[in-house]
């Protein structure tokens, strides 16, 4: 018996490759001699990097660089030499969990600290750059990414614009001509996890900036000054990403690395099954579990658990999912592969009491489910 155990992380208590462990474990009670292959995955978020270095094999390697708010802080990324290719999560640079609730500020976050990373990756060689978008704490429409890189956003008076999405009203002049020559022959693939547009009521300053700090009045602010900056960028290129699938993902950094890095936008977890050769694993499987933190009727658009029960069951394997929490809408997961779902929790239990348990849990429902599946195969 094989089983390709694929879960995501559990946001605030395990690491995807620490869930997938737990999974295993629990698994293990009902089928000791089962083949068990852990898959830690992501869809772009927090831990994406993790599961790609665990599936690839690349270096882990550290690099200072500066947060959202310009402090400076060490970033993890990846490093794969026979490759060429490196691994860059903005959220190692850039993240909304390395602020405080009270730093939290929309307004004049920077993407700065990912530009810095994109540098590290080029200093080293690579040809072809691998960036996940989610979990960041910006919204200036990768502004920030473009001045580490050599780009100069200059105001009415000359001056180089301040960190930030507000700024970027004042935008007078786009200078490319100090962009890093190396960027033209990198290939980049970008990992997103929703398909919300640059501007508008789904745009990334009206769906995403709340969470960032954002007042509803900076709402409106922060778009207004991404649209005059959407406008630069038309006019100085030749083309106009806004409306593009996925170019509002982490503040806007999908717009910037489709209109300046030339990237191809993918799914994230699209983008990472392929990255860890997913379908072979596939290849005479029984069963895939999978899961996250929250499973619920947005889970369609592009998380972890749907979008590995999509592929599974091109191969004809059933999927099972454990989530901490099913929220509103979950069962529609059902018409996209996953053939049963579960919340973990045991029975009433706070949050931090769910969290500081995770690891029992997702033992203790996988070997449930798997005593379960066990008997509808001896009943077949």
């Amino acid at each position: 018996m094989k089983i390709v155990i694929a879960p995501d992380s559990y946001k605030d208590a395990l690491s995807a490759r620490e869930a997938a462990a737990a999974i295993a474990a629990g698994c293990a009670r009902v089928f000791p001699q089962a083949q068990m292959i852990q898959c830690p995955m992501g869809d772009g978020g927090e831990g994406t990097l993790d599961a790609l270095l665990a599936a690839t094999g690349a270096e882990r390697r550290v690099a200072e660089v500066h947060d959202a708010l310009g402090r400076p802080i060490d970033a993890r990324w990846g490093w794969h030499a026979a490759r060429a290719t490196a691994y860059i999560e903005l959220a190692e640079a850039s993240g909304l969990q390395a602020l405080a609730d009270v730093e939290r500020t929309a307004l004049h976050s920077t993407t700065f600290g990912v530009g810095e990373l994109i540098r590290e990756a080029l200093d080293a060689g690579a040809t072809r750059l691998i960036l996940t978008l989610g979990g960041s704490a910006t919204n200036d429409a990768g502004a920030g990414m473009l001045a580490a890189l050599g780009a100069r956003l200059i105001d009415t008076e000359g001056q180089p614009l301040p960190p930030g999405g507000a700024a970027l009203a004042q935008l007078a002049e786009l200078d490319l001509s100090g962009l890093d020559p190396r960027l033209a022959t990198l290939m980049v693939e970008t990992a997103v996890d929703v398909d919300n547009p640059l501007l508008g009521e789904r745009g990334a300053s009206a769906i995403f900036g709340p969470q960032k700090g954002a007042t509803s009045a900076d709402v409106t602010q922060l778009d207004a000054a991404l649209a005059h900056f959407a406008d630069h960028v038309a006019s100085t290129l030749g083309k106009d990403h806004r409306a593009l699938l996925g170019a509002g993902a982490a503040g806007g950094m999908g717009f910037a690395a489709a209109a300046f890095l030339e990237a191809q936008l993918k799914p994230g977890i699209e983008l990472v099954m392929d990255q860890v050769d997913f379908d072979r694993l596939l290849e005479d499987a029984d069963l895939v579990i999978t899961g996250e933190g929250q499973l619920d009727g947005q889970s369609l658009a592009g998380k972890t658990p749907v979008g590995i029960a999509r592929r599974a069951r091109r191969h004809g394997v059933p999927t099972l999912a454990l989530a901490g929490r099913l929220g509103a809408g979950w069962q529609a997961v059902h018409d996209e592969g996953i053939e049963a779902a579960f919340a973990l929790a045991d029975g009433p239990v706070t949050l931090p009491e769910a969290l500081a348990r995770t690891p029992e849990l997702l033992a203790d429902r996988s070997e449930g489910l798997l005593r379960i599946w066990r008997l509808g195969r001896s009943s077949a």
